[in-house]
């Protein structure tokens, strides 16, 4: 899945669009619910090197936040890994071009779950 692929799933399943809330910084974009303005994702560019591999080809990332009873439950082979440059017990990173796009799909429903206001209701209506 490309990043375009991604952000165009959140926003014509949740009607999100991306927020750039670190200056100067246009790459990282953060996607978050409109009512409580909590993350559900946030993605980046970041090198190959930072997940173990030998190559510094600098890929898109997004990072999602998990349920702790689903940790373990994915793994490098589904091109899910440790969250870059968050909570680990929380967020896990998805390499983009690794994962299979039914997979990004699942996990960023989970995530945007996990996310939202108590007593809300899921996607847009």
């Amino acid at each position: 899945m490309t990043k375009q692929q991604f952000l165009e799933y959140c926003l014509n399943t949740y009607g999100t669009s991306t927020d750039y809330p670190f200056d100067d910084d246009l790459e990282t974009a953060v996607l978050r619910h409109a009512d409580n303005r909590k993350w559900y994702a946030l993605m980046m560019k970041v090198p190959r090197r930072k997940f173990g591999f030998e190559s510094d080809e600098v890929i898109d990332v997004v990072n999602l936040k998990l349920p702790t009873e689903m940790f373990g439950s994915f793994g490098a082979t589904d091109g899910v890994y440790p969250a870059y440059h968050m909570n680990k017990l929380h967020w896990i990173s998805v390499l983009l071009p690794d994962a299979p796009d039914e997979l990004v799909q699942f996990l960023v429903n989970v995530s945007f779950e996990a996310t939202k206001a108590k007593g809300k209701t899921g996607a847009k209506q």
